[in-house]
């Protein structure tokens, strides 16, 4: 499986950054840019994923490390943030919370 840190992850520009937490924990506070397909729901959700590469992040790593284990076995380019939004936020990184 292939992993970045969060500290990678901020470089990266172009590539794709899918949050696999439920709507609730998205909702309060994610990594700017990230779009959120909850795990719970992305067996319904793979139309709705990138072409090409991209990453998968959640709240500490243990349950996008599954997810990307799923779509490599399916034939996706994925890789894993180890550490998750925790570890995003715990460096100090900007976080977007939705308006509500």
């Amino acid at each position: 499986m292939k992993t970045i840190t969060v500290a990678q992850l901020a470089e990266r520009t172009d590539t794709p950054l899918i949050d696999v937490r439920e709507r609730s924990e998205f909702a309060s506070g994610h990594v700017p840019g990230a779009v959120n397909l909850p795990m719970s729901e992305i067996g319904d959700l793979l139309h709705e994923l990138p072409d090409g590469a991209f990453d998968v992040i959640c709240q500490l790593g243990g349950r996008s490390a599954r997810v990307v284990e799923a779509l490599e076995a399916r034939g996706y380019d994925v890789t894993n943030v180890e550490g998750g939004t925790a570890e995003w936020i715990a460096e100090g990184r900007e976080i977007e919370v939705p308006a509500s």
